[in-house]
């Protein structure tokens, strides 16, 4: 397809997705049966103890149906509902029967560590009522409490919402109760109002039973749009809902000698800042913050990046940037919020009216960190040591489950240096199986006259495009997918993560789905292909696979992939065939997760444009020696011999990285967390075109001691140590820290 065509189509589907919209079938039709919910008859505790007067004559949920394994079938076990609200809050109940109440998976864990193995409850929340987005809050049968944003089910557990959860064993099975601030949730005006909801059980036995109060048909392209309706809520709080968290922290780093003599302390450096976050109405909500602390978030899984070609992608995990995330969330990933990198202050507005929702971002950057430097066929990185003044906007309009949507981004820079990204995106629903999502995106550059950092950023400017086109057909046997990008080679989104430009690409994939009986519960046969050339047609990669993806008992999966690759190296066109495989189980409470990952077969070496055989593996282990420790262990390794004319295959490289992370849960509320991970990597120089180190490698480790008393009202104890390999071999201090915070929210 000629690029104008592409575009003048992809601009076509972006203008008319609005008025197509309501062309689709709207949410109503979909939706399980109507739940009714009253208000409190009297007071409600929450302990587990379901015989507070409050739940007398509350409205009952006694029909749910087992979605997995089975395919809506009445559930083995017995489960009730139950739904209340008072002035300020709403409230949930579940009592969970259980023939084996000794076989309750219900360890101490943190806060949205929970898993699928676990035993767990809990409600899914539409408030928006729009059959597409909602907020799962969930919590196990000692009280821990899980909650995420799930967007048609792309679930996402960064942002913590503040609510409460108890529960409590009994001979017969577990209960919870729940508790949640209307002040949490953002709603419209409208009295009485109508939301959406399922109410939620999760029970790993020999499968993972999992039972909801509405049936969700095996096919439907969406998760959310089967909701059960909820009626019955009437003068809920308008909002004016105001929290103020001050912290303060205080730090100690010890760093080497210039000399190598040992180590000095620098003074103790004492800091502090400020989260606001205001609620003007029960639809919008406004955050505010100055000089953010993110010491206490757990640090990134290490990434191998020898042998790799584009940029590594880490997730967000600030709770500043989490409000409201599924706002963020693009066809193409225009929005990366990770790319503001040490933020002097910022505010942040999300709101909802009728069908309209926004959100928008601003934040001053102190920089520090890393500017990806997209390309057709690999991306490097410019260290950002320059203040920026970031934003980010985006409106949505739903219209039934579709949307049409406009997003705006601007990175402004010393100078006359700037990024700015618009452009429209769409979910268009045309029916229960078939769904088409889109996204074009044109950007405007000046680049910071910095050339020592990198070629490109000499002052020139530079614009383009991105577009990216999804059509997905779904049914309970078949279902297929079609994707089509077009990226120009002046497209930037420095806000944004996307490391590949200058490039077309064309996916397909087909699949066959079957359900036997047994050890095995699905299997899904599929075949896709991709094909991805530059600007002028001369191809960088094309893949042909064949698979097969397998759902086992014990919360299993098996995968397996023949790959059958061609990929540009330098000028080279190379290929590839090689197997991928994983496989995953949770087997028992002890073995609370297994996990193995790999591939084997022929690899290529990018740098030098030449094969070999080599390949990658990875494996992962959670191990829960009682209901209070959890121990995970992971690493990986890669590998290369690189096939050389005279008919040797010496190994080019071997890089690994090991991590464990243990985990001590006092209560739901206070836990110790003990990190260490190593990355090391060994080549050899004499068969690289380029200087490289024979051997390099890093360790760091941390230790934290936290307790929790609500979402922002937090005391945080933690040590830190990052060492680097020496010449000799050892592992010489590069820097440790000794840190301390105290956050407390004062609300209104």
């Amino acid at each position: 397809m000629k690029a104008r065509g592409s575009l003048l189509l992809l601009a076509g589907l972006a203008v008319v997705a609005g008025p197509a919209l309501c062309l689709q079938e709207g949410a109503d039709g979909l939706r399980g049966a109507e739940i009714r919910i009253s208000r409190a008859a009297g007071p409600i505790t929450v302990d587990g103890d379901l015989g507070d007067a409050g739940w007398l004559g509350a409205g009952r949920v006694e029909t749910f149906y087992e979605t997995n394994p089975g395919d809506n079938l009445p559930p083995k076990v017995r489960t009730v509902g139950r739904l209340a609200y008072d002035g300020r809050h709403l409230y949930a109940a579940l009592e969970c029967d259980d023939p084996e109440p000794g076989k309750i998976r219900a360890p101490f864990a943190q806060r949205d560590v929970l898993g699928g193995g676990t035993d767990y409850a809990g409600i899914i929340l539409d408030t928006r009522n729009d059959g597409r987005t909602a907020i799962l809050f969930v919590a196990n049968p000692r009280g821990v409490q899980y909650d995420a944003v799930t967007d048609d089910g792309n679930e996402d557990s960064s942002p913590d919402f503040h609510w409460e959860a108890a529960a409590k064993i009994t001979p017969t099975g577990w209960n919870l109760e729940i508790r949640i601030p209307f002040s949490s949730l953002r709603y419209d005006r409208a009295d009485p109002q109508t939301w959406g909801i399922l109410l939620y059980r999760n029970r790993p036995r020999d499968f993972r039973y999992q039972m909801f109060s509405a049936r969700l048909p095996r096919g439907r392209n969406c998760f959310i749009c089967s909701e059960n309706v909820l009626t019955g809520l009437e003068g809920l709080p308008p909002g004016g809902h105001l929290v103020v968290a001050p912290y303060a922290t205080a730090s100690e780093e010890t760093l080497p000698r210039a000399d190598g003599t040992g180590s000095v302390a620098r003074p103790v450096e004492p800091d502090g800042g400020l989260d606001v976050k205001w609620t003007p109405s029960a639809g919008v909500a406004l955050d505010g913050t100055f000089n953010p602390d993110f010491s206490q978030i757990e640090s990134d899984t290490a990434r191998i990046g020898v042998n790799e070609r584009f940029a590594l992608f880490y997730p967000e995990k600030r709770p500043f940037f989490l409000e409201g995330v599924d706002l963020l969330s693009t066809p193409v990933q225009a929005v990366y919020t990770r790319s503001v990198t040490s933020p002097r202050w910022g505010l942040r507005g999300t709101g909802k009216r009728g069908g309209t929702s926004w959100t928008a971002l601003v934040a001053e950057d102190r920089g520090g960190g890393s500017v990806i430097l997209p390309g057709p066929n690999g991306s490097g990185l410019a260290a950002q040591d320059f203040r920026s003044l970031d934003f980010v906007g985006r409106v949505r309009r739903d219209v039934g489950r579709s949307f049409a949507s406009f997003l705006v981004t601007a990175k402004e820079m010393p100078g006359s240096a700037s990024n700015r990204v618009l452009g429209p995106d769409f979910r268009l629903n045309l029916s229960e199986t078939d769904s088409v999502t889109g996204q074009l995106l044109w950007s405007w550059s000046e680049t910071p006259d910095r050339p020592e950092r990198a070629a490109e950023w000499d002052g020139r400017s530079l614009s383009g495009h991105g577009a990216d086109v999804w059509w997905s057909h779904t049914t309970e046997t078949w279902d297929w997918g079609l994707e089509y990008k077009d990226f120009s080679d002046g497209f930037r989104a420095d806000l944004g993560f996307v490391p590949q430009v200058g490039f077309r690409e064309g996916y397909g994939e087909l699949g066959r789905t079957f359900r036997p009986t047994g050890f095995v519960s699905r299997v899904r046969v599929f075949a896709f292909a991709d094909s991805l050339a530059d600007r002028e047609g001369e191809l960088l990669s094309q893949v042909v696979a064949s698979a097969v993806r397998l759902e086992t008992k014990y919360n299993g999966s098996v995968l397996l992939e023949l790959r059958n690759e061609r990929i540009r190296a330098g000028t080279e066109l190379l290929s590839r065939r090689r197997l991928v495989y994983g496989v995953g189980a949770v087997p028992s409470r002890f073995f609370a997760g297994i996990a193995i990952d790999g591939a084997i077969g022929e690899e290529i070496d990018f740098e030098g444009s030449r094969t070999g055989k080599g390949g990658w593996f990875a494996a992962s282990v959670v191990f829960r020696p009682g209901d209070h420790l959890r121990l995970d262990l992971s690493g990986e390794v890669r590998w290369m011999d690189v096939d050389l004319p005279d008919g040797r295959s010496p190994r080019l490289f071997t890089a690994h990285v090991e991590r464990m992370n243990a985990t001590w849960t006092l209560t739901a509320r206070a836990w110790v967390r003990v990190i260490g991970q190593y990355v090391g990597a060994w080549q050899a120089p004499e068969l690289y075109p380029t200087d490289v180190e024979a051997e390099s490698g890093s360790f760091s480790a941390s230790a934290l001691l936290g307790y929790r008393l609500n979402w922002q009202s937090v005391v945080f104890l933690g040590y830190g140590d990052a060492r680097t390999l020496s010449e000799d071999g050892g592992l010489p201090p590069e820097s440790r820290q000794l840190f301390l915070k105290v956050s407390y929210a004062f609300q209104r």
